[in-house]
């Protein structure tokens, strides 16, 4: 029941006279029926998930004295991440899986707490870690220099004070076609006069249009960008026909064409990955106790060999990192 009905049945109350104790004790009756539903309304998917991470929060984890106080108190972290870019992060059976979920949980069991993932755009990560919806952004984000000081990467401007990144992968961008169907695209500089989907706000968005603005400064036409909310309405846009091709991380690249279509619909052109930068956990920039908390779990994962088993099932084990840095992209 909303609190709006409950406001409905208030109104209607002190709105018209009473002519008997009746009806106001009935009304009563009925505004303490929907307060009490009211209550039963938190009984959200939220609530239950924290109820469980108390449950299961290990005091005795290696490194649960590490957190801040807050964070062991409530046994959490909130994630923000776009679960829509498979292998990193998706959803199979409506539960949360893929590389970074996977790691975060060999995290978790390092941490004595829970990484709870919560779903939203990419391009609203950054915001949702400001207004402190997340506590922290995994989404196979790249650290770059822009993202660190809070800059624009489109217009130069400061937009937000930045965040730290924990570096956890090291992957470059790819780009992919359908299947027999290249249009001459064998490297982003046959790309010129092409129409390429991307996912907003991401590297391959950035590369684009910087290998666009070279195109026009050599004369030819410049690249006619597609940007998406997320990668499966670009594969999508593909897959139709709509653009000559994508351009994605590796990791989804590479899924992606082994496994679309049994493996029918794209072909991978271009050589290896491009502008190999590291996936970073993005932290707030006044979150230092957090950011090294989280930084010697994924040190600890590595160690213990969790970190390698999860690599290898995904199948991106060369995108490991030996060590573990802190803002390290450029």
């Amino acid at each position: 029941m909303t609190a709006e009905t409950t406001r409905r049945a208030a109104a209607g109350r002190s709105g018209r006279s009473s002519k008997s104790g009746k009806g106001i004790a009935a009304i009563a009756a009925v505004t303490a029926s929907l307060l009490l539903l009211s209550a039963c309304g938190d009984q959200t998917q939220e609530a239950k998930a924290r109820r469980a991470a108390q449950k299961n929060r290990d005091t005795s984890a290696p490194l649960f004295k590490m957190l801040p106080k807050d964070v062991q108190d409530k046994a959490m972290l909130q994630v923000g991440s776009d679960i829509t870019y498979k292998p990193v992060e998706y959803r199979s059976n409506g539960a949360v899986a893929g590389i970074d979920p996977d790691l975060a949980e060999a995290m978790g069991k390092e941490l004595g707490i829970k990484l709870n993932f919560n779903n939203a755009t990419f391009d609203t990560l950054m915001g949702g870690l400001k207004s402190k919806r997340y506590d922290i952004a995994m989404s196979a984000m790249t650290d770059t220099k822009d993202r660190q000081q809070g800059i624009d990467s489109g217009t130069g401007k400061k937009i937000g004070e930045g965040v730290d990144f924990v570096d956890y992968l090291n992957v470059g961008v790819s780009l992919y076609t359908q299947k027999g169907k290249t249009n001459g695209i064998d490297s982003w500089e046959t790309l010129c006069g092409k129409k390429l989907a991307v996912q907003r706000g991401t590297v391959s968005d950035d590369l684009a249009k910087d290998k666009s603005k070279a195109c026009e400064t050599n004369g030819q036409q410049p690249i006619s960008i597609e940007a998406f909310d997320n990668d499966s309405e670009a594969q999508t846009r593909l897959r139709t026909g709509g653009v000559d091709a994508v351009s994605s991380d590796y990791p989804v690249a590479a899924y992606a064409v082994k496994v679309s279509g049994g493996g029918n619909d794209f072909q991978m052109v271009g050589g290896g990955p491009l502008k190999a930068a590291p996936y970073g956990i993005a932290v707030p920039k006044d979150q230092q106790q957090l950011r090294d908390a989280l930084k010697a779990a994924v040190e600890l994962a590595i160690k213990n060999g969790s970190y390698a088993k999860v690599l290898q099932k995904w199948d991106v084990k060369d995108a490991a990192v030996k060590d573990v840095q802190l803002n390290g992209g450029s």
